[in-house]
């Protein structure tokens, strides 16, 4: 499931609208590095288009262990833990992406305790969700057999209106960035 749903499911269009207001949304050319593993990131990113691979460094070469595409949030791990990266994001195509400098939004969960409850309780959700997953792709929950059945029910009955928030972003920054384009 598109991470960017745990997100919006919590999140209210207030916050939304900050986000895109205190983000950069930018057009990334194939191949360009957005993480290094091991070299602190200064953002958060929301894929809007567009596919990106996540890889690790193994015995000196690169492992891909993950292919994203439109909806996914990257970066919030280092964010959360203030660790280095534990893997590099390239993307693979031409992509469109709100980066969030977490400078400023350490600052709006400082100040903001609502926001700030909304975005870690989402943030906590989806850990949970993709470790019930390895947990189960590692066959040591057995009970959790598919990624829907990781969800609760609270989360679910959200993701229609996360759903209809990820595209109401998608138009308004298409908009923005084409604002004549019969298209958008």
């Amino acid at each position: 499931m598109q991470k960017v749903l745990y997100l919006f499911g919590e999140l209210n269009d207030d916050d939304l609208d900050w986000l895109i207001a205190a983000g950069s949304i930018e057009k990334i050319p194939p191949t360009a590095t957005l993480i290094k593993e091991g070299e602190i990131s200064d953002a958060v990113y929301i894929l809007l288009e567009g596919t990106v691979v996540v890889s690790v460094a193994v015995l000196g070469s690169s492992k891909e262990i993950a292919t994203l595409s439109s909806g996914e949030i990257f970066g919030e791990m280092s964010f959360i833990d203030q660790q280095p990266p534990s893997a590099t994001v390239e993307t693979l195509t031409e992509s469109l992406v709100l980066s969030v400098p977490s400078a400023q939004l350490k600052a709006r969960l400082a100040q903001d305790l609502s926001f700030a409850s909304r975005f870690y309780r989402a943030m906590a959700v989806f850990l949970s969700g993709r470790l019930r997953i390895a947990l189960t792709e590692l066959d040591f929950g057995k009970d959790f057999l598919s990624p829907e059945l990781a969800l609760s029910p609270a989360l679910l009955e959200s993701l229609p209106l996360a759903q209809a928030r990820f595209d109401w972003l998608l138009r308004r920054v298409k908009n923005s960035l084409m604002p004549n384009s019969p298209e958008y």
